[in-house]
């Protein structure tokens, strides 16, 4: 079992993450949207597309652009659709 942690919150868990360039990705039912704030902000990734961000929100404490999603990736990327991946501090393992 896989969970990302922020601010003693547990924001996915999973035994069926993918792991992509050493990123776990959660599948988007492991998710728990309570803590997702999506913002404006995206990063294009030359071979899995366009991702599109989320910012953390635990307890009233803001962790801006930490998770990330691809809703509409590349071919070679199709199996991340809509799963989340987390860095900038959130604790995954």
């Amino acid at each position: 079992m896989v969970q990302a942690r922020w601010n003693n919150a547990v924001l996915a868990d999973s035994d069926a993450t993918i792991v992509i360039e050493g990123n776990h990705y959660f599948p988007p039912d492991s998710i728990n949207p309570d803590y997702l704030e999506a913002t404006d902000h995206t990063t294009v990734c030359p071979w899995k597309g366009t991702a599109s961000y989320f910012t953390v929100s635990v307890n009233g404490a803001l962790n801006p652009n930490a998770a990330w999603t691809y809703r509409d990736p590349s071919p070679e990327a199709a199996r991340i659709r809509d799963y989340v991946a987390f860095w900038r501090g959130v604790d995954v393992g």
